[in-house]
């Protein structure tokens, strides 16, 4: 999910490690072995003979991809040396085809295998606002080219398309909030000021605000399986990429051999009663996890009603706390109240080891781990000028916000943790402020349709984290209600985005790209729980 400000993301491990700062789980590197240009013997209709996916200029209906330099990312990225690149031209709005048009990148890894499969895995990026040619590292490291090349292409509006819908100003609100009271009226209206600069800037450019979501992406990557002459493709969407691929299953199923859910957000039920929901399932697992390990249950017994009591106590009193963040530079103000220490913990099971003896120093008097890890996340120089934000709203407020009222966001809160006050109730972990947010973005619904459950015989591996407090593993179960093909795996202590941290989930994702019917999931049998920090 996104800024803790405000409806962004389900955030992508890469920015959950950095709200941890720096401190979260790194990832797996298995290292990248590029494939010879002649081991890639498919070859795409139009294309001469030999000629590897994506060094071949083709158009097919009012898609054009046209070979050339990769997408530009934020720092360089080793996985991408030697890929095969170039770009995406489609309408930005397809119910005006005569209209503008938009560019995406494209980037396609080689197999490492000198004797690749014919069928391609497609990476579909968290957000929503992430660029997916950015976490081409984390695809690569966990070895998702081993048998097969892995395409990459940024979503309408992110960091390397044409024209992008970036909003920094959104970002640097971000950083500076970490001073301010998180639901204070002068700060929600400070808020909504950052998103409705964002909106005029966009509008000032010419952007259709309204041609940003779901729909018009998935007919993308639609666009470029057949503009590509792929036959067969496969996908592996993490966290609002499972949004996207449970989307491009219901609309264009044609083409889809397999597909990977991680950290699994259903368009159904997305909105803040399954995000309280979520929080709940995953604080829980590791309040729980704590509590069948007798050195760390002794020594801080009953996490949760301590979490519920901090909560509570920072909310009628918020404590202020001066803090240097790594890299050094000027001490930071930081206000944890009871919002912030529940955004702090939704990101914080990716550090899970530390948050019990944290919120015991807390309680503690000494607030200074927390408000540093809070605060590092959102005043990284990573966070700034990275996020689609234009695609965020266009995503949460034509597809969530028309589709669950305040009453139903609200009584979500209430059910998940009654003990918790009415301010703190009303606004869902990262979706601080949504609907004052979504009346100022103001674009219209998208069709109800867009609630429907996926249905579908398309083989899919719906994965979940034990500990992931963003999208709760019982959204595993529920896809699977409706999908006749589906093997739901949850990874015991790992939170969102279990490829980026299990090795195991690693090895089963890629065996079930070999073998969807049965993907190997012995190595879960291994799986030890975490040893928590255990404080003086």
């Amino acid at each position: 999910m996104a800024r803790q400000r405000a409806p962004r993301r389900r955030r992508t491990v890469r920015r959950l490690q950095a709200a941890s700062a720096g401190m979260a789980a790194g990832l797996l590197v298995t290292g990248l072995l590029a494939a010879p240009v002649q081991a890639q013997s498919r070859t795409p209709a139009g294309a001469s003979p030999g000629a590897p996916i994506g060094t071949a200029a083709r158009t097919v209906g009012d898609a054009r991809y046209e070979p050339g330099a990769c997408p530009r990312t934020p720092e360089p990225i080793e996985a991408l040396k030697g890929a095969r690149c170039g770009t995406l031209t489609v309408p930005e709005n397809r119910a005006k085809p005569t209209g503008r048009t938009i560019r995406l990148g494209v980037a396609i890894v080689a197999a490492a295998s000198a004797t690749p499969k014919p069928d391609p895995i497609v990476w579909l990026a968290g957000g929503p606002g992430d660029d997916a040619v950015g976490e081409a590292k984390m695809a690569i490291d966990g070895g998702l080219n081993r048998d097969r090349d892995v395409i990459f292409m940024s979503q309408r509006g992110t960091y390397s398309a044409e024209p992008n819908v970036l909003c920094p100003n959104i970002d640097e609100f971000n950083a500076r909030a970490v001073g301010l009271v998180s639901d204070a009226p002068s700060t929600e209206r400070l808020h909504v000021e950052a998103t409705r600069a964002c909106r005029d800037k966009l509008a000032a450019r010419g952007i259709d605000l309204s041609a940003y979501n779901d729909t018009e992406s998935a007919a993308d990557y639609n666009d470029l399986r057949t503009v590509l002459g792929i036959k067969q493709w496969n996908l592996y969407g993490i966290s609002y990429g499972t949004h996207l691929a449970l989307v491009a299953m219901r609309l264009h199923p044609d083409g889809l051999r397999s597909v990977g859910l991680d950290g699994i957000l259903p368009p159904s039920k997305a909105g803040s009663v399954m995000t309280w929901n979520s929080f709940r399932q995953g604080i829980d697992g590791l309040f729980n996890a704590c509590a069948d390990q007798p050195a760390c249950n002794k020594r801080y017994p009953n996490l949760s009603a301590t979490f519920d009591k901090l909560v509570r106590d920072l909310e009628a009193k918020p404590v202020t706390t001066t803090v240097t963040l790594p890299g050094g530079g000027k001490p930071v103000k930081v206000v944890l109240d009871g919002g912030a220490l529940v955004n702090w913990l939704t990101s914080a099971t990716h550090v899970a080891p530390q948050v019990p003896a944290a919120l015991d120093e807390l309680a503690h008097g000494k607030p200074q781990r927390i408000a540093r890890q809070y605060a590092g996340g959102k005043l990284s120089p990573a966070a700034i000028g990275k996020v689609a934000h234009g695609l965020v709203y266009g995503v949460f407020c034509s597809e969530w916000t028309p589709y669950e009222s305040q009453a139903q966001a609200l009584e979500g809160g209430r059910k998940a943790f009654p003990t918790f006050p009415r301010p703190v109730q009303a606004q869902a972990p990262q979706l601080t402020f949504l609907r004052p947010d979504c009346d100022t973005w103001n674009v219209p619904a998208a069709a109800p349709s867009i609630r429907d459950a996926t249905r579908s015989d398309i083989p899919t591996l719906a994965l979940s984290g034990g500990f992931d407090s963003q999208t709760g593993a019982d959204n595993g179960p529920y896809v699977a209600r409706t999908l006749s093909k589906a093997k739901v795996v949850t990874v015991p202590y790992e939170p969102h985005v279990v490829f980026a941290t299990s090795k195991c989930a690693q090895e089963m994702a890629v065996s079930f790209f070999d073998t969807p019917a049965a993907p190997r999931t012995a190595c879960l049998n291994s799986l030890e729980p975490p040893a928590f920090e255990i404080g003086r």
